[in-house]
């Protein structure tokens, strides 16, 4: 299967408002989905949590609902904290190398600064390596993924302090 193709599907899903794509083609699987992770509060004392993480037995709503609105506001005082710093995300799925070859150096290492257009991983996709370059110059403040992991599509790989 075509590697353009794919990322053509991917960005079409991602544009739509479908949850839920599957196709098959030339002996090719590929299943697209969207999870859900809307709370809801209800009468009886139960909150709605996303599947894999639902859990029937919560005794005390207001305690639950509380709990998520102090996650929310922590979420919103890192992100203002951190709104200087700029994230590379996977633009397929694959899996993570640090570096050209297992016996050579990683490309970058938390500290190192980069310029725009970089080597800063490769991920391989069907035996394809595919080399993931910074779209801006700075210095690299985290590295996500740990080497040899699977990565998927639009997941956070690398975090960047842009210079000033």
């Amino acid at each position: 299967m075509d590697l353009n193709y794919l990322r053509r599907l991917v960005k079409i899903f991602d544009d739509s408002k479908a949850t839920h794509l599957e196709i098959e083609e030339d002996g090719v699987f590929i299943s697209l989905s969207v999870e859900n992770t809307t709370i809801q509060q209800m009468q009886s004392p139960i909150v709605t949590q996303p599947y894999n993480n639902f859990n029937p037995q919560i005794s005390n709503q207001e305690t639950n609902i509380q709990a998520l609105n102090n996650e929310i506001i922590v979420s919103e005082k890192s992100n203002k904290k951190n709104n200087t710093l700029h994230t590379i995300y996977s633009p397929i799925v694959g899996t993570f190398y640090r570096s050209p070859s297992p016996d050579s150096g990683p490309f970058v290492e938390i500290g190192t600064r980069v310029k725009s257009g970089d080597t800063l991983c490769i991920i391989e996709a069907m035996k394809l390596m595919n080399e993931i370059e910074s779209d801006i110059s700075g210095t690299i403040e985290e590295i996500l993924i740990e080497n040899a992991k699977p990565v998927e599509f639009n997941q956070p790989i690398f975090v960047i302090r842009p210079n000033e």
